[in-house]
């Protein structure tokens, strides 16, 4: 009685085992599997995910110190960041996660980019122009709130190799300029050097 009591009990334990892997990891066939999406990337000296991440926390915690001094808090809009690289580097990507972490800290505003103003006024024409909605829900024309600061820079890169080694640079620049008075209020950088033995 004592051996089938262990026995249901050991079964029990692989069984909450086995169920709690599953549910918390992903199937997938092959050899493909999960990785952790912080952890430091090494595949090549190209642009990657560690030079995102550390360029948008590096520019989000700077960003944030400056705004914290403002009062009310500063309404940005971002203009695109130029890819002077002779890769390809989705820069957008980089402005969104530092985009979302301001956010998260609660130390800016953003107003529609430039990039999804089409998306902005289409919405408020549809609503406004179609007579589907009732006038007293709509989202009124002429409410946007214009930006007091637009945020844009740029990422360049310098790569040297000999017969051994592979070096690249990166530098990414931003700048915050007073859109009324064209001052620049706020300028950081970050740089990351990459080496690899050919």
């Amino acid at each position: 009685m004592q051996n089938s009591t262990i026995r249901l009990a050991i079964i029990a334990a692989l069984v909450t085992g086995l169920y709690g892997c599953a549910a918390n990891s992903p199937t997938v066939s092959g050899n493909v599997h999960y990785g952790d999406a912080n952890a430091v990337e090494k595949v090549s000296n190209e642009f990657g995910s560690t030079d995102l991440q550390t360029i948008a926390e590096s520019m989000a915690r700077s960003l944030g110190q400056t705004a914290a001094g403002y009062s009310p808090k500063p309404l940005v809009t971002v203009a695109d960041v130029k890819n002077k690289t002779s890769e390809y580097i989705d820069t957008k990507s980089i402005t969104d996660s530092i985009r979302v972490q301001l956010l998260k800290g609660g130390t800016m505003r953003f107003a529609t980019d430039i990039s999804a103003m089409q998306n902005q006024t289409d919405e408020l024409a549809r609503q406004n122009n179609s007579g589907l909605y009732k006038k007293s829900t709509t989202a009124k024309t002429g409410q946007m709130e214009g930006a007091k600061y637009r945020i844009e820079g740029n990422i360049t890169s310098i790569v040297k190799r000999n017969s051994s080694v592979m070096d690249v640079y990166y530098k990414f620049s931003l700048i915050m300029t007073d859109i009324e008075s064209g001052t620049i209020e706020w300028a950081d950088e970050k740089e990351i050097r990459k080496t690899s033995k050919r």
